[in-house]
């Protein structure tokens, strides 16, 4: 059953699943201990964003946005809910859609996020005002 439940989500948010292969040509990074700190974390994310056409205006709501869901840290989990990483992806294992060393690389977390991100609200500033409205993006 949760194998299924998790094929049921990715079926109702395809656009977040496919929008990482689709318009970012940014792959995860080939070290996969890079980004492991906070900052690092950041600068892979400032690094992708203009692929998506966004500038550096909207890395403060996308910093306020994964401040609140982690952090920046890649391994964080919630306890009640099983959201994983820096995006807090419900269930992580959705990451899988860009890498299966999605539980340990910050990179393939971030260029999932993303993906998410676009897909869903655009923008990471839309997406920073969704959570600021409902307290969750």
């Amino acid at each position: 059953a949760p194998q299924q439940a998790a094929g049921d989500a990715a079926a109702q948010t395809p656009q977040a699943a496919e929008t990482p292969a689709s318009s970012a040509p940014a792959a995860p990074a080939a070290d996969p201990g890079a980004g492991t700190d906070p900052a690092g974390a950041k600068a892979i994310a400032r690094s992708m964003m203009s692929s998506y056409g966004w500038d550096d205006s909207q890395f403060s709501c996308l910093e306020n946005l994964w401040n609140r869901e982690s952090g920046w840290n890649y391994q964080a989990e919630n306890p009640s809910s099983g959201a994983y990483g820096i995006p807090q992806a419900l269930p992580g294992s959705k990451m899988s859609s860009v890498a299966d060393d999605w539980s340990t690389n910050p990179s393939t977390q971030i260029t999932w996020g993303l993906g998410y991100i676009s897909g869903r609200y655009g923008s990471p500033c839309s997406a920073w005002a969704h959570s600021e409205s409902v307290g969750w993006y």
